[in-house]
């Protein structure tokens, strides 16, 4: 999904260097995920297993507000 393409992009232009290096995995994780279980995810319909995935979906869904 382009939406989906053009928000992350938009928070790794914004903040990919100061993510810690657990914080980076837990990006590149994200953009390996399919995009109906990232949409899932993003709207907060689902919430995934991984914390470290889940507070940085939080961030994403906080800055896609602003």
């Amino acid at each position: 999904m382009r939406e989906l393409d053009a928000l992350l992009r938009a928070f790794a232009d914004s903040h990919a260097a100061a993510l810690t290096n657990a914080e980076m995995a837990a990006f590149e994780a994200i953009l390996e995920l399919p995009d109906p279980t990232l949409h899932a995810y993003l709207l907060g319909s689902h919430e995934p297993a991984d914390p470290a995935i889940a507070a940085l979906l939080e961030r994403i869904r906080a800055g896609a507000g602003s």
